[in-house]
C-alpha cells in the first residue's frame, strides 16, 4: 500500500513540476502587462491606439510601446471610447495561434525586432500615471498600419487572406 502511495505521489510531483516549468504563465503575462484603447482615427490602413505600459519607473523605450501596441493590435483588439473610435476585434482572431507559431512569433518580438516597420509613435513625450508606490503606466499614442500587417501576415500563413472564403 505504502508502494503505491509513493509512486501515485511522485507520480503527481513530476507531473506538476512539468506543467510547472513548461509554461509560465505569470513570465508569459508579465512579458505583455499592457492596455490598449483607441485614441482617434488614423490614416487609411493604420489604427491609431494608446497603449498604457506598466512599469517600476515613469519610463520605458519606444520600442516597448511600439510592441505592445503591435501585439494589442493582433491578440487583444480595443473598444471604443467615445474618441470618434469604433472597437476593434484583433487580427488574430484565435488567440492559441500565438503558442502554435511560436517559432514565428518569438522571432517578430525578438531581438531583430520585425514589429518595428508596422508602429510609429505619434505623441513624443508619454503620458505618466502613477498606479501604485513602485508601479507606473506610462501611455504612448502609436499609429499601427494594420493593412502592411495583415498582408504579411497572410504570405506567412499565420492568417487567411480574407477573400479566401468566396
Amino acid at each position: 500500500m505504502n508502494k503505491y502511495l509513493l509512486v501515485l505521489l511522485c507520480a503527481i510531483f513530476s507531473i506538476s513540476a512539468h506543467i510547472t516549468f513548461a509554461s509560465n504563465p505569470k513570465k508569459e503575462a508579465a512579458q505583455w502587462k499592457y492596455d490598449i484603447e483607441c485614441a482617434g482615427t488614423g490614416s487609411e490602413g493604420t489604427f491609431l491606439v494608446k497603449i498604457w505600459t506598466y512599469s517600476n519607473k515613469g519610463t520605458i523605450p519606444n520600442e516597448e510601446a511600439k510592441k505592445n501596441a503591435v501585439h494589442g493590435v493582433l491578440f487583444r483588439g480595443f473598444a471604443a471610447n467615445g474618441v470618434g473610435c469604433v472597437s476593434q476585434r484583433p487580427l488574430i482572431k484565435d488567440a492559441s495561434i500565438q503558442h502554435e507559431k511560436a517559432d514565428y512569433f518569438n522571432s517578430f518580438f525578438g531581438k531583430e525586432s520585425p514589429y518595428l516597420k508596422y508602429a510609429t509613435i505619434s505623441s513624443s513625450v508619454p503620458e505618466v500615471v502613477k498606479v501604485s508606490k513602485k508601479e507606473y503606466k506610462v501611455g504612448y499614442v502609436v499609429s499601427v498600419s494594420k493593412d502592411l500587417l495583415r498582408k504579411d501576415l497572410e504570405v506567412a500563413g499565420i492568417v487567411k487572406s480574407l477573400s479566401a472564403g468566396f
